[in-house]
């Protein structure tokens, strides 16, 4: 097997070898399995696989944890010809221990005396130094000088010295060393396609219970691992040996079920991983829009990435429909949705580390679209508030930088929906981030909400008559919206399941006594906010503008 090295490795040799770095910030994934691609295959840590495969010719390898203290991964004779194995293990002594070591090897060379090549990797980074705001801790402060002063030296790599400082994510991080212009940051993403092809390939020789159902398709490892792209690692292997333990094969339909449940349990409840299973066609009415959006998704599958917008906004009254019209335009695409969900937490930097990790997720994704519910609530401000910490401020500069980033453009599609448009900032709506804004308004016309009746009542079961429809047209509501043609059909489900109406008498019952659940006012105002926001003028119908202008 003798596949490429990621990416992110290859930055890493690149600025090593250069002389451009030789104090790394690793962050992302980097507490997932890694293939270590050598002569027999296997799975290790990240750890394992900057002593096996990145820093091979090092001569010691040095590495420290909280739990552990010093450990010598390489050159363990070689090391103790300076230190006679007596480790310190808090944090600071077993820095100045390190740091000592390093000018011992500086001065060998400086004499003109044999050296060694010497790594250094730190385990747990944001544990072993973390971002503590206004924290009068000196002895972290001083741990922290002592990074930034590795960082700061520029002749790392010409005294054959290396370090790694491995992190969950830069904001958990000292703020001496994560906003360092010095350090070389480099994201270790979850594993792509060709990365979890290798995966399942080493695994396939001691899982065999696990593939025997896919194993008989051409390429089915790429296949295989291109429907849990998403995934750890981790969470593969403990899927697959499970599976052969269980003896419980995995099937083709699997699949998609399978990547739904590792990507949630990877990510912790901050998203939900939505494989659609309806399509634009399910949508009742909204021809304009569904002829715009099958365009999009046109330029989409012929790969005219350019032409495509970086996100939507969807604005209109409550119950509108604006996240099925979401998930129906995925089930188009044909590709996951990701719903943002509880990324917003108390403690201080963990709100910024729930979306580097969300981030992270999109980009492993390929191709997908994010759904972000009450937009106006959830993208924070320009400006926060007094008592939130500046989470609120962060969290808007970080989705901006995101939903502006053009290398996104027809990957990741961003879809924002609101009742409120007005109250999201307006640097977020803009075009480069937001290209496309479709409102979506409940039915105006008597023949609309008749259409909608029909379609959600017979989806019920509630069959009536032409003739029956027809005696029911004067009391259809006023500007009904999808989310409250659904209500009634239920009541009328309900009247007619506990025998006491026929179909038609019990719509009649429900029309007649059911009170606006949104007051038609409200109703219109949130309609004149969306309108406002429409990119075209053809998404906003002659009968809604007249009812807007009155």
């Amino acid at each position: 097997m003798n596949h490429t090295l990621p990416a992110w490795s290859q930055e890493v040799i690149d600025r090593y070898s250069s002389g451009s770095a030789g104090c790394f910030v690793l962050h992302g994934n980097v507490n997932d399995r890694m293939l270590l691609d050598l002569k027999e295959p296997r799975l290790g840590t990240l750890g394992d696989y900057l002593s096996e495969v990145l820093v091979p010719r090092f001569d010691v390898v040095l590495s420290y944890d909280l739990g552990a203290g010093v450990r010598v991964e390489r050159g363990r004779e070689e090391f103790a010809k300076w230190s006679d194995g007596d480790y310190p293990l808090a944090p600071l002594s077993a820095m100045r221990f390190l740091n000592s070591y390093l000018i011992y090897v500086r001065n060998l060379q400086a004499i003109g005396a044999a050296s060694p090549k010497v790594a250094v990797i730190i385990k747990g980074a944001h544990l072993v130094c973390p971002s503590l705001p206004n924290a009068l801790n000196y002895d972290l402060h001083a741990l922290a000088s002592i990074w930034r002063a590795w960082a700061s030296e520029v002749d790392l790599p010409a005294h054959d010295e290396a370090v790694f400082l491995l992190s969950e994510s830069l904001n958990d991080l000292h703020p001496l060393v994560a906003k360092n212009p010095a350090v070389a940051e480099i994201e270790v993403p979850l594993p792509h396609t060709d990365q979890l092809s290798g995966v399942i390939s080493c695994l396939a020789k001691t899982c065999t219970n696990a593939l025997t159902e896919v194993k008989d398709r051409p390429d089915w490892e790429n296949w295989a691992a291109s429907r849990l792209r998403g995934a750890t690692t981790s969470a593969v292997e403990e899927l697959l040996r499970r599976r052969h333990f269980d003896r419980d094969p995995i099937s083709e339909t699997d699949f998609g079920r399978l990547k739904k449940e590792l990507v949630e349990r990877d990510c912790g409840g901050l998203i939900e991983f939505i494989e659609p299973d309806r399509s634009l066609d399910h949508v009742i009415g909204l021809d304009g829009v569904k002829d715009w959006l099958n365009q999009d998704l046109e330029l989409w599958r012929r790969d005219e990435l350019e032409a495509m917008p970086m996100g939507y906004l969807f604005c209109g009254p409550v119950g509108t429909g604006k996240t099925y019209l979401a998930e129906c335009l995925a089930g188009s695409a044909g590709v996951p949705v990701v719903l943002l969900k509880n990324f917003r937490d108390r403690w201080v930097g963990s709100t910024e580390a729930n979306l580097e990790k969300i981030f992270s997720l999109l980009h492993a994704l390929g191709r997908c679209m994010v759904f972000v519910d009450e937009a106006d609530q959830a993208l924070g401000k320009r400006a926060g508030g007094s008592g939130d910490s500046g989470v609120s401020s962060r969290v808007y500069s970080m989705m901006a930088k995101e939903m502006s980033n053009p290398r996104n453009r027809g990957r990741i599609v961003w879809i924002l929906a609101s009742s409120r448009p007005d109250l999201i900032e307006v640097d977020l709506k803009r075009p480069g981030r937001i290209d496309v804004k479709i409102p979506i308004f409940p039915a105006v016309e008597q023949e609309e909400a008749l259409g909608l009746f029909k379609a959600l009542c017979g989806k019920r079961g509630l069959k009536l008559s032409t003739e029956e429809w027809q005696k029911l047209m004067p009391l259809l509501p006023e500007l009904v919206t999808a989310g409250g043609a659904e209500a009634l059909a239920v009541k009328a489900l309900r009247l007619v399941k506990t025998g006491s109406h026929q179909p038609l008498e019990a719509l009649l019952h429900v029309f007649q006594t059911s009170r606006p659940p949104i007051p038609v006012e409200t109703l219109k105002f949130q309609m004149r906010l969306a309108a406002d926001e429409a990119t075209e003028s053809g998404f906003v119908s002659p009968a809604v503008q007249a009812i807007l202008d009155q």
